[in-house]
């Protein structure tokens, strides 16, 4: 292959790829049809023309016919007469007029084809008419569903999916957290109810263990019967150390 050739083959190439893609479905489809409603104008007036010269041709025919029938008879009027002369030149202008309506008959049969081969064209081109602005409807919505399907496409192509399942987590993960910080504050709320009551039972341990040291720590009381010695003669009492060493020790003993 020369270069030319190359050459001419690429920008036909390029050229038809221009043109299929400047080529819009919908546009291509309204054209299509305006030019198959301007050819069944035309052909409509072609249909009617024929007509109009079908019937002038059977007209002349009819016309024709009927001089023939008129020579016929004035040849027949003039052999009655004797006139014999006059009965042929009836006859040689009899002729004429067969010559003419023979002709004018073969010219109505051709027409008469003509029409009705025209109004067989005519009806077909109707239909398509009608079949076409069908599927152009049909082919304008399936054009329709196309270009909303490569659009939802090029949206989901385009969206940032990962991005967006990254915003959801996150938000999940806030959740999450607000709601163990509420679960933390009403265990804190709880716990610090349950304190209480268990400060107030250790506090009554507590006066009673105190109770008890103080009562240890009293000097043991004196008989009745016992007469009592002046303040000078009593006996010292025991030093309160000791006295409550002694009770730690029992309530040692007593753990």
């Amino acid at each position: 292959m020369g270069l030319f050739d190359r050459i001419k083959r690429v920008v036909g190439a390029n050229v038809n790829d221009l043109i299929s893609k400047a080529e819009d479905p919908e546009k291509m489809l309204e054209q299509a049809i305006l030019e198959m409603q301007e050819d069944l104008v035309q052909l409509r007036q072609g249909v009617a023309q024929a007509i109009a010269a079908q019937k002038r041709t059977d007209k002349q025919y009819k016309d024709a016919a009927t001089e023939m029938d008129k020579w016929q008879r004035n040849a027949q009027l003039a052999l009655q007469k004797g006139e014999e002369d006059l009965a042929r030149q009836a006859l040689q202008r009899k002729k004429t007029v067969t010559e003419t309506a023979t002709a004018l008959k073969t010219s109505l049969d051709q027409q008469t084809a003509t029409v009705e081969n025209l109004k067989k064209n005519l009806v077909q081109l109707e239909s398509k008419i009608s079949e076409a602005k069908t599927k152009k409807e049909m082919l304008k919505a399936r054009i329709t569903a196309a270009k909303a399907q490569e659009q939802l496409g090029s949206m989901v192509s385009n969206m940032n999916t990962s991005s967006a399942m990254s915003a959801f987590e996150r938000m999940e993960e806030k959740v999450m957290m607000q709601e163990a910080r509420a679960q933390s504050v009403g265990e804190l709320a709880g716990s610090g109810l349950e304190s209480q009551f268990a400060q107030l039972e250790s506090g009554s341990d507590v006066d009673d263990e105190l109770a008890a040291l103080k009562a240890s720590m009293l000097p043991p009381a004196t008989s009745a019967s016992q007469p009592q010695l002046p303040a000078e003669q009593t006996s010292k009492p025991a030093e309160p150390v000791d006295s409550e060493l002694e009770a730690l020790k029992k309530q040692l003993d007593q753990l």
